[in-house]
């Protein structure tokens, strides 16, 4: 675990260097910076000999401690200066199911335009995009709870940035299993809206990408919504 002398020492150093001047790159100069890229080369090296991917959550989610102080130093000072560091502990929060946590870093990643290092080859949004969703649709087939909110604040961030129909279509596709994994745990009344939601998210993934695989959620929750809609109106004439 990082002492607090020593967060204190990244988060300092990161928002000083940020604050210098963008167009230099002080990055690579900074003791602090090349600390933090020592330290991510080490733990990449360690991920490597990791084969399970499972593990290799778990392995991230006891490093990313060890950030904690550079990132806030990044956020504070709010320069936008390539970061390679960051870029990859925004994904690591990702990888490990951290949605709100990672959703500051994308935030600011996609506001400064910041592009992802090279062993990614795709654009911030859309990996962005992707991983959320891919990580979220996981989670949701295996029967977990899925941050709703996360998911729809990541949708409205990328909404503007270019990508493959696709990649859109698998965010909806999440966003539509989130709510279907929430419809049984509202408020009886609170349920038809729910279904209707996660419906207009799976029809949107099915226009975006014919094999989304969404067809049979589809055909599900159509029948749900018809079966409820009549029991809806019998209550309602019961009351009046």
């Amino acid at each position: 675990m990082t002492s607090p002398a020593r967060q204190h020492y990244l988060r300092v150093t990161a928002a000083a260097v940020a604050a210098a001047s963008a167009a230099a790159n002080p990055l690579r100069h900074a003791t602090g910076h090349e600390l933090m890229l020592a330290q991510l080369a080490e733990h990449k090296r360690a991920l490597k000999q990791i084969q399970s991917i499972e593990r290799k959550a778990d392995a991230k989610r006891g490093m990313l401690p060890d950030y904690a102080a550079w990132v806030e130093g990044v956020l504070e000072a709010d320069t936008g200066v390539q970061d390679e560091v960051f870029m990859t502990i925004m994904v690591w929060h990702i990888d490990v199911g951290e949605f709100a946590g990672a959703l500051p870093l994308a935030r600011y990643a996609v506001r400064h335009r910041l592009v992802m290092p090279d062993q990614y080859q795709r654009t911030t949004a859309c990996l962005i995009a992707e991983e959320y969703a891919a990580m979220a649709i996981k989670a949701a087939e295996a029967g977990q709870r899925v941050d709703v909110g996360s998911l729809t604040e990541v949708a409205q961030l990328v909404d503007g940035e270019d990508m493959p129909d696709e990649v859109r279509a698998k965010l909806h596709k999440a966003i539509g299993y989130a709510n279907i994994g929430l419809i049984y745990s509202l408020p009886a009344n609170e349920q038809q809206p729910c279904r209707k939601l996660a419906l207009s998210h799976l029809q949107r993934a099915l226009e975006l990408h014919e094999k989304a695989g969404v067809k049979k959620d589809i055909e599900r929750l159509e029948r749900e919504i018809k079966n409820v809609a009549p029991a809806d109106a019998q209550g309602g004439d019961g009351k009046g």
